[in-house]
């Protein structure tokens, strides 16, 4: 789901099938989509903004039931419809997933969006966005056998001014889009965060893991 301010479709259906687009970074985002998924045991999933529905397939092969949202309906979600009007009753998702979305809108919709999406979903929310940097440092320490390895992730930010260049409207790290920031955003839609993370193996993908 790429939806620029004025309506119109960011990119076309083929920016999904590549592997320009699915990188290995992106390929172990996934993996991690699907594991915070199954952490809730949920039997209903509805997943904005499909994608290529690599997840959505993936959990659907699991015997989930699982609901996609797109705006975009050349994507063929189950249903066409922006996260800022979703077509649903309150409660209607145990899970709602929504990875690498809501920087496609502007930030003073993102608090809309949340509303929504907690609205929805009626135990938990798995919600992705981009975390910008100029580096991060990874260190897995196993000082004595036995003993699981201790690992430490060191991200650092770089706050210049976000450019629009078609497709995110904004990004964490950016200037005046500090993870706090955002953190705060999302604590005032009503939502708890139970973790907040970034994947040592894609770091530009920060996780929220939020609580109704």
């Amino acid at each position: 789901m790429k939806r620029a301010k004025n309506n119109k479709i960011q990119v076309s259906q083929d920016h999904y099938y590549n592997l320009k687009y699915d990188t290995k970074e992106r390929w172990m985002s996934y993996w991690y989509q699907v594991k915070e998924v199954l952490s809730f045991e949920p039997q209903t999933v509805l997943e904005i903004g499909v994608g290529n529905m690599t997840v959505s397939d993936y959990l659907k092969k699991l015997g989930i039931k699982i609901t996609t949202c797109d705006f975009d309906k050349n994507l063929k979600p189950d249903v066409v419809a922006s996260v800022l009007s979703l077509p649903f009753k309150k409660n209607s998702f145990d899970v709602v997933l929504c990875a690498e979305v809501l920087e496609h809108l502007p930030f003073d919709c993102f608090n809309k969006a949340l509303l929504e999406i907690r609205r929805v979903c009626k135990k938990s929310t798995i919600l992705t966005l981009p975390h910008f940097s100029i580096t991060h440092l990874y260190l897995g320490i196993k000082a004595v056998p036995f003993i699981p390895k201790k690992e430490f992730m060191l991200k650092v930010d770089f706050p210049i001014k976000h450019k629009f260049l078609g497709e995110h409207y904004w990004e964490i790290g950016k200037s005046g889009y500090s993870l706090r920031k955002i953190e705060n955003k999302i604590k005032k839609s009503g939502f708890k965060i139970k973790k907040s993370y970034y994947p040592k193996e894609n770091p530009f993908h920060h996780f929220f893991i939020l609580i109704k």
